[in-house]
């Protein structure tokens, strides 16, 4: 039997990589043709004028112009409604 303990390892140590998500291209800057604008989880930003979302909800730019932003109110189907944050490229 031993008589210290063993130097086995950590139970700690365990971490998920960084997802890199969020605004990538902010208001008035120029934009690309398939440039990602926004990297998201869910659709926390809803894709306007110009932009189309992803199978992983990322909004990218099919049209070279200025990204610009706006709010607008969303009704839901329950009736209730929320502000929606629309990506447009003009």
């Amino acid at each position: 039997m031993a008589t210290t303990k063993s130097a086995g390892t950590s139970r700690l140590g365990r971490d998920s990589n960084p997802k890199y998500l969020g605004v990538k291209l902010f208001e008035g800057q120029t934009t690309k043709v398939g440039s990602i604008i926004v990297r998201q989880r869910g659709s926390k930003f809803i894709a306007g004028k110009n932009v189309r979302m992803g199978k992983d909800n990322t909004l990218y730019a099919v049209k070279e112009g200025k990204v610009s932003f706006s709010t607008k109110r969303k009704k839901l189907f329950d009736g209730s409604q929320r502000i929606a944050k629309i990506v447009n490229v003009e």
